[in-house]
């Protein structure tokens, strides 16, 4: 048994020692760093101020890819780095960060963290939760401590711009090279800081097509129950990263593997079948394969889009189930429905009113697409969401192999790309509309004119 003393001694041969790779070892050349970023290294440089490239911008420019964006790290705090930018300003509670603003493009720096003082008072400062989750983290440090408090060692590298090296304290080349994600500290104490790094480490082992290490992955299935002291906003921008980054079918398969799909979507999740072929399973793989399809196409995506399709068949069994139990007409049935669905995905995920407003559109039309006779159809085309409305129709078809919704999806699918005429003889094969089905209106009522009017 050692002691205090000799653990820590242990411990301290254990961790990598610091390494410096020089400019003509690694693959990270300026030209491929935006000009943004460059300026306010050097500023800071300028300034006196240590300053790095850090983060997912390093990790992929060694990687031979693009960066989304790039984040700085320096010794100077927020306040002195607004000084040096008129156009920065200081953002979060949780982690105070400056954000350098250059048009559309923004710079996060972010000041070297420190190591928490179990003794520490000041909770403006740093807070945690009972259970162990950072409430406020604005404690600075070295940038051998910041090394220290990052997740992950491939997102733990520094680029300067004063000699051009990286910087690697945690042994995160190494593991870039291997292909691993490796949390850096005590797994459990580090998912308990902030849960989201759980999510994170799917996200990123998905992403990089990497593997999570063994010490990384174990906790996550116990502990995934943390990501439901999450605050539901934080998670639904959370949500969009796994789901619509381009790599969200091999995300969702990770996320169902270690227990995390279902504190983000326990609707979905209490539909699972044992062999994940219900329709349910099968139009949720093939809307992330889709989207996942369409980001490395450059096309655009919609969240309202993929939610609708993902819920769908939550909402068509509790819709049943409430008008066989409350006597209601479907229709009224299916508006209460969309209701219960939508409130309970709300309390996991805050999706915004614009999106559910969305979500309730596609949903509702799928109700009025079979009634096409007459009119109908060229005004349901004329609707903001009915390409979107479409193509959940035609993933039902294909998810539920149901000939009738099949024939269905062929029949739109041809009207909207024909010309008028053919349209009208495609209305007019429709025959009309079964009497049983037709609303029958009490004629107007002509309103009698006043004298004197024309």
């Amino acid at each position: 048994m050692l002691s205090r003393e000799e653990s820590i001694a242990v411990e301290a041969l254990a961790q990598p020692q610091m390494t410096v790779i020089p400019r003509e070892q690694h693959a990270i050349s300026r030209k491929d760093i935006s000009e943004n970023a460059l300026k306010v290294l050097y500023r800071l440089n300028k300034a006196g101020y240590d300053a790095y490239l850090v983060g997912g911008g390093v990790r992929d420019l060694l990687l031979g890819k693009k960066p989304k964006d790039f984040d700085v790290t320096t010794s100077a705090t927020p306040d002195q780095v607004r000084k040096l930018f008129r156009n920065c300003r200081l953002v979060g509670r949780r982690f105070r960060l400056a954000h350098v603003m250059f048009g559309p493009e923004i710079i996060e720096v972010a000041t070297f963290r420190g190591h928490h003082d179990e003794q520490q008072t000041d909770r403006s400062i740093s807070q945690r939760g009972q259970n162990g989750m950072l409430l406020r983290d604005n404690i600075f440090g070295s940038i051998e401590e910041d090394a220290q408090r990052r997740d992950f060692t491939i997102n733990s590298l520094y680029y300067s711009v004063a000699d051009f090296t990286v910087r690697d304290y945690v042994g995160g080349m190494r593991d870039l090279e291997e292909g691993v994600i490796r949390l850096i500290g005590t797994p459990e104490t580090r998912y308990r800081e902030d849960p989201v790094r759980m999510l994170r480490a799917v996200r990123f082992a998905a992403k990089l097509g990497m593997r999570i290490s063994e010490e990384t992955s174990e906790p996550i299935p116990r502990l995934a129950t943390l990501i439901n002291d999450v605050p539901p906003a934080r998670l639904f921008e959370e949500s969009l990263k796994l789901l619509q980054a381009g790599y969200g079918y091999d995300t969702y398969r990770l996320l169902r593997e270690y227990g995390l799909f279902q504190p983000l979507f326990p609707t979905i999740t209490r539909y699972f079948t044992e062999k994940g072929d219900s329709p349910m399973e099968c139009i949720i793989d093939q809307v992330l394969k889709n989207t996942d399809n369409r980001i490395h196409n450059d096309m655009r995506v919609n969240p309202a889009f993929l939610f609708a399709a993902m819920f769908w068949y939550p909402l068509l069994e509790d819709a049943q189930r409430i008008a066989q139990e409350g006597g209601f007409a479907y229709y009224d049935a299916f508006a209460l429905a969309m209701n219960d669905v939508l409130d309970e995905a709300c309390r996991s995920l805050a999706i915004p009113k614009r999106i559910t407003a969305l979500i309730r559109d596609i949903w509702q039309l799928q109700l009025r697409m079979s009634r096409r006779q007459g009119k109908r159809a060229w005004k349901l085309m004329e609707h903001p969401k009915f390409r979107a409305a479409y193509d959940l129709l035609a993933l039902r078809a294909e998810a539920e192999n149901n000939g009738e919704l099949q024939r269905l999806a062929k029949w739109w699918g041809e009207f909207q790309v024909s010309a008028p005429p053919t349209q009208k003889d495609m209305l007019d094969d429709l025959g009309e509309e079964p009497a049983e089905r037709r609303r029958h209106r009490r004629p107007r009522k002509r309103t009698p004119r006043r004298e004197g009017s024309a």
